[in-house]
């Protein structure tokens, strides 16, 4: 199967929450329990660096964004990274690719640092992150609740050199 990358568009939305879903199902993505409407996500994520990942068929596999981290200026040109692939299309190297892009596009934006904070047991992510020079600045434990168990991230961060 072949992939292409393009930029999302508002008409991407129901894919991109239904595969945000099957992030929150698979318990090792995010904190979140809920779905949100694709207003709400729209308007939490930059309007720029936004990407999907399309199979042979048109249908959304995977997508990534940025998020601001604080709405304060002085964090303006800092994001935190979401890339999220759907169960059937991961293990075939669409989520390095997308961080790749990622990182291309958000240089040309004028962000300075990504980040990203990782469930531990999400090594797949850990790696592709570690390849693409983002490295480990902590381990936050016990960050919070998921379903009634305490869970602990890996926060790690990648600067640009060029911004």
């Amino acid at each position: 199967m072949n992939y292409e990358l393009r930029e999302m568009l508002p008409e991407d939305g129901a894919q991109v929450l239904q595969i945000f879903e099957e992030g929150i199902a698979g318990g090792n993505a995010t904190f979140d329990r809920e779905v949100p409407t694709w207003e709400y996500w729209d308007k939490n994520h930059f309007s720029t660096c936004r990407f999907v990942a399309e199979d042979d068929n048109n249908n959304v596999v995977a997508w990534a964004a940025l998020k601001p981290v604080s709405n304060r200026e002085c964090f303006s040109g800092v994001a935190e990274v979401s890339i999220y692939i759907t169960n059937s299309a991961q293990g075939k190297g669409l989520g390095k690719v997308l961080l790749q892009k990622l990182i291309i596009e958000s240089e040309k934006n004028g962000f300075w640092m990504l980040q990203s904070g990782i469930f531990p047991e999400n090594i797949a992510s850990i790696k592709v992150h570690e390849a693409l020079g983002f490295r480990t600045v902590g381990y936050r434990e016990k960050i919070g609740q998921m379903n009634g168990v305490w869970r602990d991230i890996i926060l790690m961060e990648r600067r640009s050199k060029s911004v």
